[in-house]
């Protein structure tokens, strides 16, 4: 019995619906009553399903398929219920032909897992892949009828996919570690046109200023010149023009993306899947570091195949990131080559002049060595004892000096690649005992004990004797410098792999944080004890690059505080290279002997009572005879020069060490003064300066530092922690003593500013003239300046020239002047004044620091820019009250430039950093007044 036709339908959906309304007696398949319970079966499997299901039946492949189909086809639906298939989807038939003709030709069933179909569901030719399975439809009769097709998109899968890779191929390409920004570009763009169903072209922009420059861009066939010819080669942002608007590119270099359209009129190029006229593109900012100035513009086609969707969009938007990024990294990497690139060239052009100097300097050292040489061993006019002396210090000096030259020119040929090895055949056991026999007396000296274990090894090494020597004696050195108590042990052994020298000692040990850093060139461990901060630092760096040279290795072991290991060790084969031609070079252990003399000027043997120089008779008629000088420094041949320097004026000279040394003997028997070096062993020259300016006892000592260390950074900080006085070496003799002159002359004569109840001051007394530099005489007596009081009125002359206001609460504390003469070293002299005045008020150590560094700039000022001054002195008036202070500083000159001799540089800059400062120029003269706030102490 036949069932009503709606049964068939029901439950099939708005599919099912549209079937039960449809005249099946006007297609193919005839009335529904007609129909086969085969067809009538495949027909509910369709409907039931909620899979996409089509069911294609008789020779006009007539379709009936359910909701999911329908959604698949797009507006094709439902126009194509019972409608031939070829006709439906004739424009993707050449595809499913083959399937469907082989399932009902075979009755074997068949699945593709994406299958690409060109639909137009959508109003445009779409690219689609679907999974899908053609099985035979059988009629009751067991014929094959038609087709079962069961079907799934999986476009946005696949396309998804497609996407990924391109972006993966960007990340790639596009690492931008080894090469450029316009490389990288090239890099990206080839990877997008590896890529054209999803960018079919597309372009980098880079912003230069107010320019977009096209870095690279594809499209098209390989040998098409379409896109470089269509797209604009450069974009003037101030005025894009049409072309560059028509392009969205001044909108996007704004960081706003912007849609193209109308592209098929001006780029002629097809792309897609289906090879369509390219008709839209994106134009998208590459995002940079400064959000508001985007990095460039990609501009990229959209494929007509697809759909501008919202992922379509996300696609572009990653994709730009992606070259973003690219560019960023490439960019940075440039810049960080071009910093690579000009370090290397600096360090190459330091080699050069190392070496260029190295040698220059052999010249002159040779002059000076053989004189000095010939003077000590001539037996027919010996010198007298005092000069011996004199001759001996300038000849070790000048062979340590040597000694430094050959090492900076070794170790600058060792960076050049330039330095070789001449190998030969040497008995190593006999030089390595020579060479460490050298430094015993140094070893026993310092109250070591120097262990020597070599024995003959079992074979001949052969190895360059002037790089062996170098590397023991710098071993050597260095275990003596940093071992104080204990032993040092060298020992060679070999076996059938290498050969060992091993360097050991009792010392302080190196920090396992900075071993790795131990043979870097210039490199010292911070805050490490020693017998000594000279050196160039680079003695490590030696040993390490010369045991390379030698075809070896140096290891290093160490603990804190227990000791330390270094092993060099030379493989065999190395050991058996071949040598070298000619005779041996000469001078076979100068270096050691050069070094272990220099590390004897550090075996001076501490002790509690701090050593004296004999005292000379001084000038005659000399006020400062008798003064006693605390000298510091750890370089035995200058202590011993400015000792006798020094006691050469009368003058009681204690020398010292180091600076712990010198702290101990001034609180045990204080000075008149102290001269101190600044880099020394234990406790350095800014350190002791920094202890004798916290403790109120020392705090107004006089400190004279000398250092080799040139600059003003230097010299502002040896000042601004309170020393009185900074000398650069080499100095002139006359100029030391006059500047010890000066600061005797002041701490005798200076006496802290008192306050009485009633507000009376006693103020510091005038600071003498400085004797004049280089003549080796005497400072002369000044006379007594006028003085200015406090408020009691107590003497009437105003400072620094400049009136008494009443009515200015600034000088109700205190309102003290003096004069100085219009010379360099007046300013250390204003220094101690200043400070002695407000030693007993309420000024706290930084901003004292603060206006003594600006004073002293405004004193240097005046002595430098008066130009014939009517009076050749500088006033200073020094004024508290009303919470504030006041220095005023006034010459008696006009202006003129600076003398570039005495140029200090940023002086203006210092004072304004350090204080409020105001300048008044007149004919005659130049005031220069400086303020901070008293409360600025807190």
């Amino acid at each position: 019995m036949t069932r009503p036709r709606t049964d068939l339908f029901t439950d099939g959906g708005e599919t099912g619906r549209l079937m039960a309304d449809l005249d099946w007696a006007s297609t193919p398949l005839g009335p529904v009553s007609g129909w086969s319970q085969s067809l009538r079966a495949g027909v509910r499997v369709v409907l039931s399903s909620r899979y996409p299901m089509l069911l294609l039946w008789g020779d006009s492949f007539s379709q009936l398929y359910n909701d999911a189909y329908s959604a698949l086809i797009g507006d094709k639906h439902p126009a194509a219920l019972g409608g031939d298939v070829r006709v439906t989807l004739a424009e993707g038939w050449d595809v499913l032909a083959p399937l469907i003709e082989q399932a009902m030709a075979t009755g074997v069933a068949s699945w593709v897992p994406a299958l690409r179909l060109l639909l137009e569901r959508a109003g445009y030719r779409e690219e689609a892949y679907f999974s899908v399975s053609h099985a035979p439809a059988r009629d009751d009769d067991g014929r094959t009828v038609g087709v079962l097709t069961v079907c799934s998109e999986v476009t946005e899968q696949v396309v998804g996919e497609r996407r990924l890779r391109l972006l993966r191929d960007l990340s790639v390409r596009g690492d931008g570690r080894t090469v450029d920004v316009d490389a990288t570009c090239a890099r990206l763009i080839s990877a997008i046109g590896g890529h054209p169903l999803d960018v079919p072209f597309a372009a980098i922009y880079l912003r230069d200023g107010a320019v977009l420059r096209r870095a690279a861009c594809v499209g098209g066939e390989p040998d098409d010149a379409t896109v470089p010819h269509g797209l604009p080669d450069t974009v003037h942002l101030d005025d894009p023009g049409r072309t560059g608007h028509a392009w969205g590119l001044p909108d996007a270099a704004e960081g706003r993306p912007t849609e193209v359209t109308g592209i098929a009129e001006r780029l002629k190029l097809s792309g897609g899947a289906w090879d369509d006229p390219v008709r839209s593109a994106l134009a998208l900012p590459l995002p940079s570091a400064d959000q508001e100035q985007p990095l460039g513009v990609l501009l990229a086609g959209v494929s007509p195949s697809r759909g501008l969707d919202e992922a379509y969009r996300s696609f572009y938007q990653l994709l730009a990131q992606q070259v973003s990024v690219a560019l960023r990294n490439a960019r940075e990497y440039e810049q960080e080559r071009r910093r690579a690139e000009a370090l290397a060239e600096l360090d190459r052009v330091k080699t050069t002049f190392f070496t260029n100097v190295s040698h220059e300097f052999r010249t002159p050292l040779t002059l000076m060595l053989g004189p000095l040489g010939d003077a000590l061993t001539d037996a027919a006019a010996p010198l007298a004892p005092a000069q011996r002396e004199r001759v001996e210090t300038a000849w070790r000096n000048a062979t340590r000096l040597l000694t430094l030259v050959n090492s900076l020119l070794t170790f600058s040929s060792l960076e050049a690649g330039r330095a070789s090895s001449e190998a030969r055949v040497i008995d190593l056991a006999a030089l390595t005992t020579e060479l460490a026999g050298v430094f015993r007396a140094a070893v026993e000296r310092a109250g070591l004990v120097l262990e020597v274990n070599c024995p003959p090894l079992p074979g001949p090494v052969t190895v360059d004797p002037v790089n062996w020597e170098r590397i023991v004696t710098n071993l050597l050195s260095n275990a003596l410098k940093y071992t104080f108590i204990g032993r040092i042990r060298v020992a060679l052994d070999a076996d059938e792999d290498e050969v060992r020298l091993t360097v050991t000692d009792t010392g302080i040990g190196i920090a396992e944080q900075d071993l790795p850093k131990l043979f870097e060139r210039f490199h010292r461990v911070q805050g490490a004890r020693s017998r000594s901060h000279e050196g160039t630092g680079i003695g490590l760096a030696l040993v390490h690059e010369l045991a390379r040279l030698e075809g070896g290795q140096v290891r290093v072991s160490s603990q804190v505080g227990v000791g330390t290991t270094f092993t060099v060790a030379l493989p065999r084969s190395a050991a058996r290279r071949a040598t070298a031609a000619g005779p041996p070079p000469n001078g076979r252990g100068d270096a050691a002997r050069a070094a272990a003399a220099e590390a004897m000027g550090w075996l001076a043997e501490p002790t509690d009572d701090v050593p004296e120089t004999a005292t000379a008779a001084g000038p005659v008629a000399d006020e400062l005879a008798g003064a006693d000088v605390l000298l510091a420094d750890d370089n035995s041949d200058m202590r011993a020069y400015l000792s006798r320097l020094l006691a050469a004026q009368g003058w009681r000279v204690r020398a010292v060490n180091d600076g712990r040394q010198a702290l101990d003997a001034i609180r045990r028997d204080p000075p008149d003064v102290v001269l101190t070096d600044v880099m020394m062993p234990v406790l350095d020259g800014f350190d002791l300066v920094r202890q004798l300016r916290a403790d109120p006892a020392t705090r107004t000592l006089p400190v004279l530092v000398l250092s080799a260390r040139a600059g003003e950074e230097a010299s502002v900080a040896g000042l601004s922690l309170g020393a009185d006085d900074y000398l650069v070496k080499p100095f002139a003799a006359a100029e030391l003593i006059a500047r010890v002159r000066a600061a005797i002359r002041r701490a005798r004569a200076g006496t802290t500013t008192h306050l009485s109840p009633a507000g009376d001051v006693t103020p510091a007394p005038a600071t003498t003239r400085a004797a004049e530099v280089g003549t080796g005489l005497p400072a002369p007596v000044a006379e007594p300046p006028p003085i200015v009081s406090g408020p009691s009125g107590a003497a009437a002359a105003p400072a620094a020239g400049a009136p008494t206001d009443r009515t200015d609460p600034a000088g109700d504390d205190l309102d003290v002047g003096w004069t100085y003469p219009s010379a360099p070293t007046s300013a250390a002299a204003l220094r101690r004044d200043v400070r002695l005045a407000l030693a007993d008020l309420p000024v706290g150590p930084d901003l004292l620091e603060d206006l003594l560094l600006a004073a002293s700039e405004a004193m240097n000022n005046a002595v430098e820019h008066a130009q014939r001054p009517s009076r050749p002195e500088v006033r200073v008036r020094l004024q508290v009250g009303g919470g504030l202070i006041r220095i005023s500083v006034r010459d008696f000159g006009t202006w003129r430039d600076r003398r570039p001799a005495m140029d200090r540089g940023r002086g203006a800059l210092l004072m304004n950093a350090y204080g409020d400062v105001r300048l008044v120029s007149t004919a005659e003269g130049t005031t220069v007044t400086i303020e901070r706030r008293l409360d600025e102490s807190a």
